[in-house]
């Protein structure tokens, strides 16, 4: 007669149901208990993040908020995230302000870009385009001035804003691209001059962006090394907009500057 087998014990089964669902999420197929939180997601910001330049606005209006903006792709690349797009059009730190009223409380992360209608983005491509290249350095340095001693305050208010509306949320900061290669391709348009002027005061905005986002505890992401190579001027040149019509999309990140330029650098950045 053969012997009785023996159950196994009640600790050597649960060992063995540990040991396998170890395993499982090592293979990352971790069942739906240890699944990752749906991700309350919350986009912030003026025209670079609400997609001017990238068409499909829907009934956005003057907001201009595109289908193919870089937080629109993150929230569909993410089952399950809920997503609350508020950025709009020539938005500046006030107005952000103003989003951020409206934002949820339980958001876990939050992207913006702001700053650059603050310090006067538009003017300064209009007087480098209508005028000599002394003018445009001196307007650029005006800017530059500007993002230096005024605008360090107002993002401090914008971040500190963020946390106290949503404690919770992870905050990511993106800053805004070089626009020109110099020397570049270009055979008309503005002096090489002009377009470094341009590009130190696309540096100067990353550096105080990235000072203020690192001393309140936010991401900085950083898409100028994305759009080289990509930008005005450059071989490929596919990333921004030249002047164009309409002309508010002028200078303005690209459906392909949205996805290579911004949702890249921020998917790499975050996941």
């Amino acid at each position: 007669m053969a012997a009785a087998t023996r159950p196994p014990s009640r600790n050597l089964s649960r060992m063995c149901a540990a040991l396998g669902v170890a395993l499982l999420a090592s293979l990352g197929i971790a069942g739906t208990a240890n699944a990752v939180q749906a991700t309350n997601y919350v986009a912030l910001g003026d025209s670079y993040s609400s997609g001017v330049g990238a068409g499909n606005y829907g009934n956005s209006g003057a907001c201009k908020r595109s289908a193919n903006a870089y937080g629109q792709l993150w929230a569909n690349a993410h089952s399950g995230t809920k997503f609350t797009f508020l950025a709009c059009s020539g938005a500046k730190t006030g107005d952000v302000l103003n989003q951020i009223g409206s934002m949820p409380s339980n958001a876990t992360l939050v992207t913006v870009t702001v700053g650059g209608n603050d310090a006067g983005f538009t003017d300064v491509i209009t007087t480098c385009t209508l005028n000599n290249d002394q003018t445009c350095v001196n307007r650029v340095n005006t800017a530059k001035s500007y993002v230096q001693n005024t605008l360090p305050g107002l993002l401090n208010k914008v971040y500190a804003a963020v946390k106290a509306k949503a404690p919770n949320a992870k905050l990511v900061v993106l800053s805004y691209p070089r626009f020109y290669t110099v020397p570049g391709s270009c055979s008309v348009g503005l002096s090489d001059t002009k377009r470094s002027a341009i590009n130190s005061g696309a540096d100067t905005l990353a550096s105080v962006l990235s000072a203020r986002a690192l001393a309140a505890g936010a991401k900085f992401v950083d898409v100028r090394p994305a759009f080289t190579g990509h930008n005005i001027c450059s071989p490929a040149g596919d990333y921004l907009h030249s002047l164009t019509f309409p002309v508010d999309e002028s200078y303005h990140p690209t459906v392909a500057g949205q996805r290579g330029g911004y949702y890249a650098p921020l998917s790499s950045a975050i996941g």
